[in-house]
């Protein structure tokens, strides 16, 4: 490798649902990984849609829309911080916010009728309940597994402590 070479970021994969509010919370964490680490961590939200949330699906196929149209984090974060609004209006709202972010409302409302993202939903849903996720949030960095949806609490420090130490492997 030469020293013009990037080395490759460390990956955490953040399972997560979209009307979940735990995962609403663990933003506060995503923004702080980020702003740390920079293009050192790449954050990739896989989806894990869970059965008592009504819309959860529907709005994991919207956020891969949202990707699609250039603007996936930005409609993440949008629609995380509305768990409660999404709960009570279901689709609309998630017109309602891709509208809000200058996407293309209509091509999303298609999205949701035609089902095109599906196969992306139920596949991470797949992966994710083969490696043991049975909640949201829940972080994998390296090879472990970091369960938020029973507590939050000092779960971006062991995220860290995991980061550091897998950088420090790279260098």
């Amino acid at each position: 490798m030469s020293d013009s070479t990037p080395a490759a970021p460390v990956v955490l994969d953040l399972w997560c649902e979209l009307q979940c509010p735990d995962c609403h919370q663990s933003l506060a964490d995503v923004r702080a990984l980020r702003a740390k680490y920079g293009d050192r961590i790449e954050v990739r939200l896989r989806h894990f849609p869970l059965e008592k949330h009504k819309h959860a699906y529907a709005a994991a196929q919207a956020a891969e829309e949202a990707v699609e149209q250039g603007k996936g984090w930005p409609y993440i974060e949008a629609v995380l911080a509305r768990t409660a609004d999404l709960g009570r209006a279901g689709e609309p709202l998630l017109i309602e916010v891709a509208r809000e972010l200058g996407l293309d409302a209509e091509e999303m409302d298609t999205a949701l009728i035609d089902g095109r993202h599906m196969l992306i939903v139920d596949a991470d849903q797949a992966e994710g309940k083969a490696i043991g996720v049975t909640g949201t949030p829940t972080y994998v960095i390296g090879d472990e597994r970091l369960d938020g949806g029973k507590s939050q609490d000092g779960l971006r420090d062991r995220i860290e402590e995991i980061a550091d130490r897998l950088l420090a492997e790279r260098d």
